[in-house]
């Protein structure tokens, strides 16, 4: 299992679009992907479910834990950090 921490680099932050994005582009890998926030509302979603995503709540400047787990958990992990930190 990897992780990394994020900034969350999107203007409008993860809103319904960018998460149906990043739920497609984890769909792409074979690894589990979970997002964990932490701080004033702290939760922890699973980046195939855009449900999840948008609960997180994460506006720009968040900071998200992205953990991968899997076969291809580095490359994974390094194409959604990439797409998260805009």
């Amino acid at each position: 299992m990897k992780e990394r921490q994020v900034v969350i680099g999107h203007a409008l932050g993860l809103h319904a679009r960018a998460a149906a994005k990043l739920v497609q582009l984890a769909g792409q890998f074979q690894s589990s992907v979970v997002l964990v926030r932490d701080g004033a509302q702290p939760g922890e979603a699973d980046a195939r479910s855009i449900l999840s995503i948008l609960l997180l709540a994460a506006g720009h400047g968040s900071s998200l834990l992205v953990r991968a787990d899997g076969a291809d958990e580095d490359e994974a992990l390094e194409k959604i950090c990439e797409y998260l930190s805009g």
